[in-house]
């Protein structure tokens, strides 16, 4: 699959008689087909698990709307879906999660999408989000969470407890990209702090930074429902844009947005000496900041790649009430209305934060079985 205009490819059909599973398929830019799926069978190490819950990312919307994200193309049909949780419906025994504990049939987990090789130098120096022989759930070429049931490596596997939801559950990941930013940041007690950006990652890094005891946190938003938002989670002051009232007052930023033009305005928001923490993703893979200006001010740029060692703390916070992840929940669809969930996403319509996807939803009952074609 390509930005090009060209048509969709179907998958293709499951062998006869093989045990299969629905999935909405991403075949082509804003295209998705809902298609029959083989359930494979399990590898040493893997559980399977019947998928609940799965949240929409802007890195979704990258693949759904360019056939890209960074230079990984989508060149043939994906199943998108890396935010999910679900309920384990077959594990051998023995069988433990990523935090050491039992994990058997009938367990509610969370799933970290991240599968590093655990054997390079970097997985060995404690960074498997930075593993350079990898694969990603729901990034080509593996296929994520938009289907019925997905085998999955037991130690990516979190069990979630009652007090967490479904779609709390799923919210873990995006949670955990927040708390691995926020620790990039190296936020002090008593720093003044500012977050561009206040979409779902953006309005959780304001809830840490609250946590984290900064005395001054602003927020630049352009949506005012989300600006909102994040005052309710502790933002001290919010603007629709960079206004010179804050240029240059914040001894950490954290660019959430677009990486395009918002990494210039985090850049203008930061102290000289200040720590910038780079989280968006560009949909052209180009960022724009004024070289002078960041060199002038001798900004330390950080880019955060994904996360590290993020579950079992994530769970914590949401657990004990210090983070509530459903309040950014807006929007839940069933897997029948994929397409209108990613269209619902992508064009940022009023009151939308985060959207979800519940497979436990009942469908539409005249959704298909089959392959057939549904363009947002």
């Amino acid at each position: 699959m390509t930005t090009n205009p060209t048509p969709p490819t179907t998958p293709e059909p499951p062998a006869p008689n093989a045990v299969t599973h629905p999935a909405a398929v991403l075949t082509g830019p804003g295209t998705f087909a809902f298609v029959q799926r083989p359930t494979l069978p399990l590898q040493p190490g893997e559980v399977r698990v019947q998928v609940g819950t799965v949240g929409v990312c802007g890195s979704d919307i990258h693949m759904f709307t360019d056939g890209r994200i960074g230079t990984t193309v989508v060149s043939s049909p994906l199943v998108l879906g890396h935010e999910f949780m679900g309920v384990v419906s077959e594990a051998a025994p023995g069988t433990v999660d990523g935090d050491g504990q039992p994990l058997r049939a009938g367990d509610r987990v969370a799933v970290e999408p991240h599968v590093a090789c655990g054997h390079c130098r970097e997985c060995r120096e404690g960074h498997p989000n930075l593993c350079t022989d990898h694969t990603f759930m729901g990034v080509y070429p593996r296929d994520g969470a938009l289907q019925r049931e997905l085998n999955v490596p037991a130690h990516n596997a979190f069990r979630l407890p009652d007090a967490i939801s479904d779609a709390g559950g799923a919210m873990l990941e995006p949670l955990g990209v927040a708390l691995h930013a926020v620790r990039l940041g190296h936020v002090r007690v008593g720093d003044r702090a500012a977050v561009v950006g206040a979409g779902p990652v953006g309005l959780l890094i304001v809830r840490l930074l609250a946590l984290a005891g900064v005395t001054d946190l602003h927020v630049t938003e352009p949506l005012a429902w989300r600006r909102e938002l994040a005052a309710d989670l502790g933002a001290t002051s919010t603007d629709a844009a960079f206004t010179a009232a804050h240029d240059s007052r914040y001894d950490v930023v954290y660019e959430a947005a677009w990486a395009d033009a918002s990494v210039q305005d985090a850049a203008l928001l930061a102290r000289p000496g200040a720590r910038v923490v780079l989280v968006g993703i560009p949909g052209d893979d180009r960022m724009e900041v004024q070289h002078s200006l960041a060199r002038r001010k001798g900004l330390s740029l950080i880019f955060s790649r994904r996360m590290a060692h993020t579950y079992p703390q994530a769970i914590r916070l949401v657990t004990s009430g210090q983070v509530d992840v459903d309040r950014l929940v807006s929007d839940v669809f069933p897997l029948s209305g994929v397409a209108r969930a990613f269209e619902r996403h992508a064009a940022y319509g009023p009151g939308v934060v985060k959207v979800m996807v519940d497979l436990t939803v009942q469908d539409d009952p005249d959704a298909p079985t089959q392959v057939q074609e549904v363009t947002a």
